[in-house]
């Protein structure tokens, strides 16, 4: 039987999108049965992984000292699965390894970046890899434009989306009262998710409320509501910080329009979530927001927000002419993006580097 090791400590992170991507890829990779690969899961809790994965994985108590060569894992895999490509969890031997590359750390300077630290342990990751898998073209060639990708196998899986069924019930009120048509956006607030774009939108939309769900204990997020009181808005912007998951269902699921105009995105999870609800989305026109939005989404391409303001009137207005055709074709993209298939995908990469 040949064992694989799935470094996967980032999956107490749920709130975070390397730990969603933990755990719905877990999640998949449970449900396939390979009597010749045990699977050893990584994580801070075994005994909570247990219980929600059962017997289809052996379970690998994390310890932060594990960063450091000298208490590195001394056991011979036949592989090593890095989920996330800035863990610091390395094996100690020189094992096969399978690196999924998400997405780079921004490059501030083209011309002056690669003696960086997180830009040599990535380096030092793609130099020990024996294939890699990327969750977009985007993230292949971003690095493949500022990195030396060795000449290994490559693979580009696409995520799945995490949201197959829908949770909450007809009479559900979330903890957020809403009095008016609302436009909805999740993420962490920082920088690159842009929401700062959005606020500034919102005077030339004054019949929607602005809803913005995600970790607001930011830099940024100050920024933002002060935005918020210098431009009158109080009452029509709300940052309402981490959600629950039926929370966060109840907004895709009313909201009058999903809002993501991020600078960086390896893939866009939120994207696929909203389209599972039939609503329309509108999104950067950049980095992997076309590959995964597709033509059926709505695309900015500058962020003045009165341009802004005018993509979303009339997106909603061709929304409005054919609701139930439009809302057919994004719901279908959606279920495009699938953890299943992914999962299978993956463990057919784990096959191929296993083989004789």
């Amino acid at each position: 039987m040949k064992s694989i090791f799935l470094e996967s400590h980032h999956i107490k992170n749920l709130f975070f999108g390397f730990g969603q991507f933990n755990y719905h890829l877990l999640k998949g990779l449970s449900q396939i049965s390979d009597p010749a690969i045990n699977m050893t899961v990584h994580g801070e809790n075994p005994e909570l992984l247990k219980k929600e994965f059962g017997e289809s994985f052996s379970y690998k108590k994390y310890y932060s000292l594990r960063r450091y060569p000298l208490f590195r894992i001394r056991k011979k895999y036949d592989l090593w699965h890095s989920l996330n490509q800035n863990t610091q969890i390395e094996p100690y031997h020189n094992l096969p390894y399978l690196l999924t590359v998400h997405n780079i750390s921004h490059i501030k300077d083209p011309d002056n970046y690669r003696h960086l630290e997180n830009h040599v342990k990535f380096q030092e990751k793609l130099n020990r890899s024996t294939a890699i898998t990327y969750i977009s073209n985007y993230a292949k060639e971003s690095t493949r434009q500022f990195f030396d990708v060795p000449n290994v196998p490559e693979h580009i899986i696409y995520n799945g989306n995490p949201i197959q069924d829908i949770v909450p019930p007809a009479d559900y009120n979330p903890a957020f009262a809403i009095n008016k048509p609302f436009l909805f956006t999740i993420g962490e607030i920082t920088e690159r998710k842009n929401f700062k774009s959005l606020v500034s939108m919102m005077p030339f939309l004054p019949d929607f409320n602005l809803i913005i769900a995600g970790k607001k204990s930011t830099a940024e997020a100050a920024q933002i509501e002060t935005l918020i009181v210098k431009l009158g808005l109080g009452n029509r912007v709300s940052l309402v910080g981490k959600i629950s998951e039926t929370d966060k269902q109840y907004f895709y699921q009313n909201c009058a329009a999903f809002v993501f105009p991020s600078l960086r995105e390896g893939f866009g999870l939120p994207v696929i979530e909203a389209m599972r609800f039939g609503k329309p989305v509108f999104i950067s026109n950049n980095t992997s927001l076309p590959e995964i939005g597709g033509e059926i989404a709505n695309y900015w391409n500058h962020y003045d927000p009165e341009y802004m303001a005018k993509i979303i009137e009339e997106g909603l207005h061709e929304y409005s002419k054919d609701i139930s055709g439009i809302t057919d074709k994004l719901v279908a993209r959606s279920a495009e993006f699938n953890w299943k298939n992914a999962a299978e995908q993956y463990h057919n990469v784990y096959r191929s580097i296993l083989k004789p």
